[in-house]
């Protein structure tokens, strides 16, 4: 096994004190495992790349919850920089002798062709010119034949106009019938949407006053503290929902129930919010891997960390939930 570099070093002991094994840390960057190792040990051998190299210590720095930039810089000597590497001009100077035989071609090809298609232009102008003047002859017929009809048009024209207007008459009843259709049909979804927004606003306006109630008889309060863990006890309060909040920067989350059954454990990204109803729960465990920025909110009133922050950047805090019925 190699030895560990200054850089390796600082970041296996990051991880090992979030509770992350490799292969954890493997599902979180979905970096390959023996990247990981490699990173750790400073052999970089075995990475695809050079900028590979940099690219995965930037993803395992964001996963443990370190500054990026401070890592690059104060461990510069152990990352190896990036350079460019040039195209090889010869491919640019194959592919341009290959395009110009190909253009010079297909314009020889096209004065080759040059005379046909003066030729055909020739005669579809001559078709044009016939058509006219055959099109003006047929029109002359037509306006002597139609003198001749106009009486009977007339008639003609007049039956058909009684005919449209009782079409127009049944057009217009069945309209009237479709639009009151449609204005009922129109009532009733406003009157549905009414019922459902009285609804919606009494369920919240009831909601409303139970947490207030809750609120007011709700004790939190601390048990005991031991190394980087606490112990919570809630009680007078017959809910128990959990909002974590990472303000900061990413964090690595941990929930747990008292049977170690987890609820969430990944990478809180920063800005982010998960809730948890717990109310089921006697016991939730919450393992927070960098707590500067982190909040916690215990039924919507917000609730300190056990630790100083600066102090103590990975917390644990335990929660015991007795209901306030079975009290």
């Amino acid at each position: 096994m190699l030895a560990l570099t200054e850089l390796g070093q600082r970041l296996r002991q990051e991880r090992e004190s979030k509770g992350l094994s490799l292969e954890d840390l493997q599902k979180l960057t979905k970096i390959q495992k023996r990247y990981l190792l490699g990173i750790e040990e400073g052999n970089y051998e075995v990475m695809p790349g050079k900028f590979y190299v940099r690219a995965f210590i930037k993803q395992y720095c964001e996963a443990i919850g370190l500054d990026t930039d401070a890592i690059f810089e104060e461990y510069k000597s152990d990352i190896p920089s990036t350079q460019t590497e040039d195209m090889p001009q010869q491919l640019s100077r194959v592919r341009s002798r290959k395009e110009i035989p190909q253009h010079t071609k297909g314009v020889s090809k096209a004065y080759d062709y040059l005379p046909t298609v003066l030729v055909v232009a020739g005669v579809v102008v001559v078709g044009i010119i016939i058509w006219v003047i055959a099109q003006n002859i047929v029109s002359d017929k037509n306006k002597e034949q139609a003198n001749q009809e106009a009486p009977n048009s007339e008639v003609q024209q007049s039956n058909t106009q009684e005919e449209t207007n009782e079409t127009t008459a049944k057009n217009d009843n069945s309209n009237s019938e479709d639009e009151q259709s449609a204005a009922d049909k129109k009532e009733q979804e406003k009157e549905k949407a009414a019922k459902e927004k009285a609804a919606k606003e009494k369920a919240e306006k009831e909601k409303a006053e139970k947490e207030k109630k809750d609120s007011g008889k709700q004790e939190y309060k601390e048990v005991q503290k031991t190394g980087r863990s606490a112990t919570y006890a809630l009680s007078g309060t017959d809910a128990f929902n959990l909002e974590v909040t990472s303000t900061q920067a990413d964090t690595w989350l941990d929930v747990k129930n008292g049977k170690g059954n987890a609820f969430f454990s990944s990478i809180l990204k920063k800005g982010e919010t998960k809730e948890f109803d717990l109310t089921k729960e006697t016991e939730a465990r919450v393992n927070i891997g960098y707590s500067p920025g982190v909040e916690l909110k215990v039924n919507g009133k917000a609730v300190d960390l056990p630790f100083d922050s600066s102090k103590q950047v990975r917390q644990v805090v335990t929660i015991q939930y007795q209901p306030a019925e079975a009290q």
